[in-house]
């Protein structure tokens, strides 16, 4: 009566074993924060952050505060953008080349968060330059490429910021634009490379 009820418990052993296989060995997604999904919804594609050109970090923390060093506005192609506004280059472009750099804030902001963009509580600050001619005065106009996604993408409790724009004689490559952010992040969970 022994050997029947042994070889039950085995057998009931071994399917706890295998099913507890599958529940560990299946692939599990993490669940997309509410902005993953608004990018989605929107049809846009953050990429991987890029690694500094130079002797800096890309983005530090202090407290709640992140601080994100300023990004150039990469194409898909993976080509930055240059030009001159008021000689070589319209607002148009400018403004295009300005939306470029807010996707590599955000590309920024996912990786200080640990991959999780509900995490920014707060756009604080944009710093916008604009590669320009001494005559150009339309850098507001320029920067909003930049402001008018983070608002898009953030909302704008969440994503509305002050900001300067100032125009610059030249920047790092040639490129027409380039921005830094100061934000406001939820500090539980987060990392440091």
């Amino acid at each position: 009566w022994l050997k029947p009820v042994l070889a039950q418990v085995a057998a009931a052993a071994v399917m706890e074993a295998k099913r507890a296989r599958v529940i560990t060995e299946s692939p599990t997604q993490p669940m997309a924060s509410a902005v993953e999904k608004r990018l989605t919804e929107l049809g846009i594609v953050i990429p991987r952050s890029s690694a500094p050109a130079a002797n800096y970090v890309p983005w530090t923390r202090s407290g709640n505060m992140l601080f994100i060093s300023g990004q150039l506005p990469k194409g898909e192609d993976n080509q930055l953008l240059k030009g001159k506004l008021g000689a070589n280059y319209s607002i148009e472009e400018g403004r295009a080349a300005a939306r470029l750099c807010a996707v590599s804030l955000v590309s920024q902001m996912r990786e200080a968060c640990g991959g999780n963009l509900d995490k920014v509580t707060k756009v604080l600050k944009i710093e916008g330059f604009v590669n320009c001619t001494e005559d150009f005065g339309d850098m507001p106009q320029v920067v909003n490429g930049c402001s008018d996604f983070l608002i898009e993408v953030f909302g704008s409790d969440i994503g509305a910021h002050s900001r300067f724009a100032v125009g610059c004689s030249s920047l790092p490559f040639g490129v027409a634009v380039e921005t830094g952010a100061v934000v406001e992040i939820n500090d539980s969970e987060l990392s440091r490379f």
